[in-house]
């Protein structure tokens, strides 16, 4: 346990994130009593004084001279004080230095929007946020094909869809989303979808003086439904909403032993215009530790069936930090990979959430974690430009070891606009299903609010009206 030990809590959140940053798993608590490690910030209108104690010895301190209450000139200074020193105590540095937040590409957006160029974009970053220049780099060229893609939409006049199918084939070790076996909730998919279609037609009216541009299907796995049930759902969609706006029509087909050239021909006659099929792996032994029911040539065959029923633009997600891989894994997954030569390719770094199963297994992944997980990064980028993929969207989520990121990549024309859309937070992105949750923007005001819906999916089949009920209180406040 860690003592964090503070006279103005102003920057708690700053600190607490430094700290799980530099020493992920450790509890952070604020009482002395049977902690080894302090970490000390004494907070004056004229300087920030930091320091690290350990059994009552003070082994190391940082200042920063800044005027805290200002959190706009001071935070980014007070931050790299506390990097400087929780670097110098574990003897290591964090390719994101002391950047922090979900997304880092804000400020390279910002700039470019200023006028700045490419190399003064990636000096700050070196500069201010002490990162590496290759996440300065990878921040610029993100946030450059952002600003492309984003100049063609009217953020007040147009909205996403998303869509959950909260069913699966199996739990993956790590997952932690609202993800309901299909074999044992067999007998309650009718009533889930009878119930999502209730919603449906309700949003559909709800929003029928906006565009709709973009629609995901998401879960849990949308492909773990019959293909007949995964028609009626794509053709709720093109019957209750005005399509002749939509860009791009994703599905997440993203278990290959949840697919069959029926279900692609479904998809692609209706039709979709984007699949993820992942892999995650292509891994056999990993592949059957983290809990997936099936084989790395299941995934290639599904891909090769996918394209002789005429799907063009097919995504694939990888996850470096798997338990037990190292350098050499991943190198091989992006070979195959590379062979298949998808339209994109999405790179996660395993975030391990509080309710996966793998964070009770925690001591003995870390244990397991083979080499640099950010060298496995730089990797997947390198094999990325090799098939002509750039990156479009980056994002970090809590509890990545080594604080690392996500990102997309893909080849001209071929990025996931819903993915740009919702990291970028301009437009309405209107969620139904369980477990879904519905983000309305207010430009004018600078804020988002969110509107949720139950997790659970016996509760939302018989709460359903709620939860209309809730949109509708949160569309109250549109201008439509």
């Amino acid at each position: 346990m860690i003592y964090l030990d503070q006279n103005v809590s102003d920057y708690d959140n700053d600190f607490r994130t430094m700290i799980q940053a530099f020493i992920p798993r450790e509890k952070i608590v604020l009482s002395e009593e049977g902690t080894r490690l302090t970490f000390r910030a004494r907070l004056t209108e004229e300087q920030v004084e930091l320091s690290l104690w350990e059994n009552g010895e003070k082994i190391g301190e940082e200042r920063a001279d800044c005027y805290y209450p200002d959190k706009k000139t001071a935070r980014n200074p007070i931050k790299a004080a506390a990097y400087y020193l929780l670097s110098r105590y574990c003897n290591k540095s964090l390719p994101w230095g002391s950047m922090t937040g979900v997304r880092p590409t804000k400020f390279a957006t910002a700039r470019l929007e200023e006028g700045w160029t490419e190399e003064e974009v990636i000096q700050e970053y070196e500069k201010q946020y002490l990162t590496t220049r290759q996440k300065g780099e990878i921040c610029y060229r993100v946030a450059k094909r952002e600003q492309e893609l984003l100049q063609s939409f009217h953020f007040q006049e147009e909205y996403c869809l998303y869509v959950g199918i909260p069913f699966c084939l199996s739990r993956c070790l790590y997952c932690s989303f609202a993800a309901y076996p299909v074999s044992q909730y067999q007998n309650r998919i009718e009533d889930y979808l009878a119930a999502l279609f209730h919603e449906i037609e309700y949003v559909a009216q709800a929003y029928k003086n906006k565009r709709l541009v973009a629609v995901y299907m998401g879960g849990g796995t949308p492909t773990s439904l019959s293909a007949e049930q995964l028609g009626r759902v794509i053709d709720k969609i093109y019957k209750e909403f005005d399509t002749q706006f939509v860009r791009e029509f994703t599905v997440e087909a993203g278990r290959p032993d949840s697919l069959n050239r029926e279900k692609f021909m479904v998809m692609k006659e209706r039709p979709v215009t984007r699949i993820s099929i992942n892999p995650q792996t292509m891994n056999d032994k990993t592949l059957q530790f983290i809990g997936r029911n099936h084989t790395a040539q299941m995934t290639v065959d599904a891909f090769y069936q996918a394209r002789e029923c005429g799907m063009d633009n097919i995504n694939m997600d990888m996850i470096v930090g798997l338990p037990k891989e190292g350098i050499e894994d991943i190198r091989y997954t992006l070979d195959v990979i590379r062979e298949l030569n998808p339209e994109s390719l999405t790179v996660h770094s395993l975030a391990i959430k509080r309710a996966a199963e793998l964070n009770i297994q925690m001591q003995q992944y870390q244990d397991s974690i083979k080499g640099s997980t950010n060298e496995m990064l730089t990797l997947a980028d390198q094999y990325a430009s090799e098939l002509g993929m750039q990156p479009y969207y980056l994002y970090r989520q809590k509890n990545i070891p080594g604080n690392l990121e996500n990102v997309g990549y893909a080849k001209p024309g071929k990025e996931c606009l819903y993915n740009v859309l919702i990291m970028e937070e301009k437009m309405d992105i209107i969620a139904v299903g369980a477990g879904t949750s519905t983000k309305l923007t207010f430009p004018e005001e600078n804020r988002i609010e969110r509107v949720e819906n139950v997790k659970n999916v016996e509760e939302y089949i018989h709460r359903v009206d709620e939860m209309i009920a809730r949109k509708e209180a949160g569309f109250q406040e549109k201008q439509f």
